[in-house]
Protein backbone atom coordinates (compact mmCIF):
# COMPACT_ATOMS: atom_id res chain seq x y z
CA UNK A 1 0.00 0.00 0.00
CA UNK A 2 1.11 3.49 -0.79
CA UNK A 3 1.54 5.89 1.73
CA UNK A 4 2.60 9.97 2.44
CA UNK A 5 5.53 9.41 4.16
CA UNK A 6 7.28 12.83 4.54
CA UNK A 7 5.81 16.60 3.95
CA UNK A 8 7.90 19.21 3.03
CA UNK A 9 7.12 23.26 3.75
CA UNK A 10 9.76 26.10 1.55
CA UNK A 11 8.73 28.97 3.24
CA UNK A 12 11.41 30.95 1.13
CA UNK A 13 12.17 29.60 -2.12
CA UNK A 14 15.24 28.06 -2.18
CA UNK A 15 16.23 27.93 1.34
CA UNK A 16 15.97 25.29 3.40
CA UNK A 17 12.48 23.59 4.35
CA UNK A 18 10.39 22.37 6.93
CA UNK A 19 9.23 19.03 7.84
CA UNK A 20 5.79 18.55 8.57
CA UNK A 21 3.49 16.07 10.00
CA UNK A 22 0.85 17.40 8.65
CA UNK A 23 -0.39 20.44 6.57
CA UNK A 24 -3.35 22.09 4.95
CA UNK A 25 -3.66 22.77 1.39
CA UNK A 26 -5.03 26.16 0.18
CA UNK A 27 -5.19 27.76 -3.41
CA UNK A 28 -1.69 28.09 -3.75
CA UNK A 29 -0.54 24.59 -2.23
CA UNK A 30 0.96 24.00 1.04
CA UNK A 31 0.03 26.97 3.27
CA UNK A 32 2.79 29.29 3.38
CA UNK A 33 4.81 27.38 1.03
CA UNK A 34 7.20 29.56 -1.48
CA UNK A 35 5.35 32.64 -0.78
CA UNK A 36 8.73 34.37 0.08
CA UNK A 37 11.69 34.84 -2.52
CA UNK A 38 14.75 36.62 -3.00
CA UNK A 39 14.99 38.91 -5.65
CA UNK A 40 18.14 41.19 -7.58
CA UNK A 41 18.40 44.64 -8.38
CA UNK A 42 16.17 43.76 -11.19
CA UNK A 43 13.57 42.22 -9.66
CA UNK A 44 14.27 38.93 -10.94
CA UNK A 45 14.07 35.70 -8.52
CA UNK A 46 17.07 34.00 -7.01
CA UNK A 47 17.85 30.53 -5.89
CA UNK A 48 20.49 27.76 -5.49
CA UNK A 49 21.55 27.91 -9.34
CA UNK A 50 23.14 30.89 -8.91
CA UNK A 51 23.44 31.78 -5.00
CA UNK A 52 23.88 28.48 -3.41
CA UNK A 53 24.27 29.77 -0.21
CA UNK A 54 20.70 30.15 -0.23
CA UNK A 55 21.06 26.07 1.31
CA UNK A 56 21.82 27.46 4.70
CA UNK A 57 18.67 30.03 5.26
CA UNK A 58 17.07 27.71 7.87
CA UNK A 59 13.58 28.48 7.91
CA UNK A 60 10.65 28.06 10.98
CA UNK A 61 7.49 29.24 11.27
CA UNK A 62 7.30 30.88 14.80
CA UNK A 63 4.01 31.96 16.14
CA UNK A 64 2.72 34.93 13.98
CA UNK A 65 6.25 35.24 11.98
CA UNK A 66 8.45 33.45 9.55
CA UNK A 67 11.98 32.99 11.36
CA UNK A 68 15.15 32.81 8.93
CA UNK A 69 18.47 31.75 10.40
CA UNK A 70 22.08 32.14 8.42
CA UNK A 71 25.74 31.31 9.57
CA UNK A 72 27.36 34.46 11.68
CA UNK A 73 23.92 36.27 10.86
CA UNK A 74 21.06 37.07 13.80
CA UNK A 75 17.63 35.46 13.16
CA UNK A 76 14.95 37.57 11.36
CA UNK A 77 11.68 37.59 11.78
CA UNK A 78 9.30 38.54 8.75
CA UNK A 79 5.39 38.57 9.73
CA UNK A 80 3.61 35.54 7.96
CA UNK A 81 0.54 37.60 6.78
CA UNK A 82 3.42 39.61 5.40
CA UNK A 83 5.03 43.20 5.57
CA UNK A 84 2.92 45.72 4.16
CA UNK A 85 5.78 46.84 1.42
CA UNK A 86 5.85 48.38 -1.81
CA UNK A 87 4.73 46.04 -4.63
CA UNK A 88 7.38 45.13 -6.89
CA UNK A 89 6.77 43.25 -10.68
CA UNK A 90 9.02 40.37 -9.97
CA UNK A 91 10.08 37.41 -12.47
CA UNK A 92 9.79 34.17 -12.25
CA UNK A 93 11.48 32.59 -15.00
CA UNK A 94 9.85 34.05 -17.88
CA UNK A 95 6.42 35.08 -15.81
CA UNK A 96 6.07 37.94 -14.11
CA UNK A 97 3.78 38.75 -11.48
CA UNK A 98 3.54 40.74 -7.95
CA UNK A 99 5.46 40.67 -5.01
CA UNK A 100 5.11 42.71 -2.25
CA UNK A 101 8.60 43.72 -0.59
CA UNK A 102 9.46 42.67 3.02
CA UNK A 103 11.59 45.64 4.15
CA UNK A 104 15.15 47.39 4.31
CA UNK A 105 15.79 45.31 7.40
CA UNK A 106 15.06 42.22 5.31
CA UNK A 107 16.90 43.10 2.29
CA UNK A 108 19.87 44.18 4.41
CA UNK A 109 20.10 40.48 6.03
CA UNK A 110 19.62 38.43 2.79
CA UNK A 111 22.44 41.07 1.10
CA UNK A 112 24.85 40.64 3.82
CA UNK A 113 24.33 36.25 3.71
CA UNK A 114 24.57 35.79 -0.33
CA UNK A 115 27.12 39.06 -0.91
CA UNK A 116 25.02 40.80 -2.83
CA UNK A 117 22.22 43.13 -3.14
CA UNK A 118 18.96 41.36 -2.96
CA UNK A 119 15.11 41.95 -1.41
CA UNK A 120 13.02 39.61 0.29
CA UNK A 121 9.28 39.72 -1.50
CA UNK A 122 5.89 37.45 -0.89
CA UNK A 123 3.25 36.95 -3.01
CA UNK A 124 0.09 38.54 -1.44
CA UNK A 125 -3.03 37.05 -1.34
CA UNK A 126 -4.78 38.62 -4.04
CA UNK A 127 -2.03 37.54 -6.86
CA UNK A 128 -2.96 35.08 -9.29
CA UNK A 129 -0.06 33.45 -11.12
CA UNK A 130 -1.65 30.73 -13.18
CA UNK A 131 -0.20 27.01 -13.31
CA UNK A 132 2.28 26.13 -16.23
CA UNK A 133 0.28 24.95 -19.30
CA UNK A 134 0.48 21.39 -18.91
CA UNK A 135 -0.52 18.14 -21.35
CA UNK A 136 -3.25 17.00 -18.20
CA UNK A 137 -5.23 20.40 -18.64
CA UNK A 138 -4.74 21.00 -15.03
CA UNK A 139 -5.58 24.54 -14.08
CA UNK A 140 -4.95 26.85 -11.12
CA UNK A 141 -3.08 29.22 -9.32
CA UNK A 142 0.83 28.77 -8.06
CA UNK A 143 2.88 30.92 -5.42
CA UNK A 144 6.26 31.36 -6.73
CA UNK A 145 6.89 27.77 -7.27
CA UNK A 146 8.42 26.57 -10.14
CA UNK A 147 5.33 25.87 -12.01
CA UNK A 148 3.54 23.64 -10.07
CA UNK A 149 1.66 23.43 -6.46
CA UNK A 150 3.42 20.46 -5.10
CA UNK A 151 6.03 18.19 -6.13
CA UNK A 152 5.98 14.89 -5.39
CA UNK A 153 8.70 12.04 -4.89
CA UNK A 154 8.57 8.06 -4.00
CA UNK A 155 11.30 7.10 -1.45
CA UNK A 156 11.77 4.24 -3.56
CA UNK A 157 13.26 6.41 -6.68
CA UNK A 158 15.61 7.92 -4.43
CA UNK A 159 16.67 4.29 -3.42
CA UNK A 160 17.12 3.08 -6.91
CA UNK A 161 19.27 6.43 -7.32
CA UNK A 162 21.43 5.93 -4.34
CA UNK A 163 22.00 2.05 -4.93
CA UNK A 164 23.84 3.84 -8.29
CA UNK A 165 25.86 6.09 -6.34
CA UNK A 166 29.00 6.25 -4.78
CA UNK A 167 27.87 8.37 -2.27
CA UNK A 168 24.46 8.44 -1.09
CA UNK A 169 22.46 11.97 -1.33
CA UNK A 170 19.52 12.66 1.10
CA UNK A 171 16.13 13.81 -0.52
CA UNK A 172 16.49 17.04 0.37
CA UNK A 173 18.91 17.68 -2.80
CA UNK A 174 15.25 17.69 -4.46
CA UNK A 175 13.39 19.55 -2.39
CA UNK A 176 9.82 17.53 -3.18
CA UNK A 177 7.14 18.55 -1.16
CA UNK A 178 5.35 15.38 -1.09
CA UNK A 179 7.11 11.96 -0.51
CA UNK A 180 5.45 8.48 -0.86
CA UNK A 181 6.65 5.04 0.17
CA UNK A 182 5.22 1.67 -0.67
CA UNK A 183 5.29 1.94 -4.46
CA UNK A 184 7.87 0.36 -7.22
CA UNK A 185 10.77 3.02 -8.24
CA UNK A 186 9.48 5.74 -9.98
CA UNK A 187 5.19 4.07 -10.05
CA UNK A 188 4.51 8.27 -10.21
CA UNK A 189 5.30 8.03 -13.66
CA UNK A 190 2.42 6.38 -14.16
CA UNK A 191 0.10 7.65 -12.24
CA UNK A 192 -2.52 10.46 -13.73
CA UNK A 193 -4.72 11.24 -10.79
CA UNK A 194 -4.35 10.30 -6.80
CA UNK A 195 -5.85 10.96 -3.72
CA UNK A 196 -3.77 11.55 -0.68
CA UNK A 197 -6.43 10.97 2.48
CA UNK A 198 -9.18 13.03 1.31
CA UNK A 199 -7.04 15.42 -1.71
CA UNK A 200 -7.37 14.43 -4.86
CA UNK A 201 -4.46 15.55 -6.68
CA UNK A 202 -3.83 15.59 -10.84
CA UNK A 203 -0.32 14.58 -11.62
CA UNK A 204 0.17 17.12 -14.57
CA UNK A 205 3.83 16.64 -16.13
CA UNK A 206 7.30 15.25 -15.02
CA UNK A 207 10.09 17.67 -12.79
CA UNK A 208 12.91 18.31 -15.47
CA UNK A 209 15.73 18.95 -12.71
CA UNK A 210 18.19 21.66 -12.97
CA UNK A 211 21.55 21.89 -11.24
CA UNK A 212 20.08 22.58 -7.91
CA UNK A 213 20.25 18.48 -6.70
CA UNK A 214 23.80 19.04 -7.13
CA UNK A 215 24.26 21.71 -4.07
CA UNK A 216 24.58 19.82 -0.78
CA UNK A 217 22.14 21.58 1.03
CA UNK A 218 24.32 21.47 4.38
CA UNK A 219 27.24 23.15 3.13
CA UNK A 220 26.34 24.61 -0.03
CA UNK A 221 28.75 23.11 -2.17
CA UNK A 222 27.97 22.38 -5.88
CA UNK A 223 29.36 18.82 -7.19
CA UNK A 224 28.70 16.81 -9.89
CA UNK A 225 25.83 14.11 -8.64
CA UNK A 226 23.59 13.37 -8.73
CA UNK A 227 22.95 14.51 -11.87
CA UNK A 228 25.97 12.51 -13.81
CA UNK A 229 24.35 9.51 -12.76
CA UNK A 230 20.38 10.74 -13.12
CA UNK A 231 21.11 11.36 -16.93
CA UNK A 232 22.54 7.84 -17.71
CA UNK A 233 18.89 6.28 -16.99
CA UNK A 234 16.74 9.20 -16.35
CA UNK A 235 17.56 11.56 -19.23
CA UNK A 236 14.44 12.14 -21.83
CA UNK A 237 14.19 14.21 -24.48
CA UNK A 238 13.63 17.58 -22.31
CA UNK A 239 16.23 16.76 -20.00
CA UNK A 240 16.74 14.62 -16.53
CA UNK A 241 13.69 13.61 -14.88
CA UNK A 242 13.00 12.58 -11.40
CA UNK A 243 9.75 13.59 -9.71
CA UNK A 244 6.55 14.41 -10.61
CA UNK A 245 4.80 18.05 -10.62
CA UNK A 246 1.39 17.85 -8.74
CA UNK A 247 -1.63 20.07 -8.77
CA UNK A 248 -4.19 19.78 -5.71
CA UNK A 249 -8.05 19.95 -6.70
CA UNK A 250 -9.60 22.02 -3.61
CA UNK A 251 -8.56 22.77 -0.47
CA UNK A 252 -7.51 19.96 2.95
CA UNK A 253 -5.48 18.85 5.22
CA UNK A 254 -2.89 15.95 4.49
CA UNK A 255 -1.23 13.90 7.00
CA UNK A 256 1.99 11.51 6.57
CA UNK A 257 0.60 8.48 6.74
CA UNK A 258 -2.41 8.82 4.58
CA UNK A 259 -2.97 6.58 1.86
CA UNK A 260 -2.08 7.54 -1.36
CA UNK A 261 -4.93 5.94 -4.00
CA UNK A 262 -4.09 5.95 -7.60
CA UNK A 263 -7.30 7.26 -9.28
CA UNK A 264 -5.70 7.09 -12.44
CA UNK A 265 -2.78 5.58 -14.20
Amino acid sequence: MTRLADIYLYPLKSARGIRLDSAELDDFGLVHDRRWMVVDEANDLVTQREAPRLALVRTALDGNALRLDAPALPPLAIPLAGADGERRTVRVFDVHCAGADQGDESAAWISRHLGRACRIVRMPDDVVRPIEPNAAGVTGRVSFADAFPLLLISQEALDALNRRLDVAVPMNRFRPNLVTTGSAPHAEDGWRCIRIGAVECVVAKPCVRCMIPTVDQESAIKGKEPLRTLAGYRERERGVQFGQNVAHVGRGRISAGDVVEVLDA
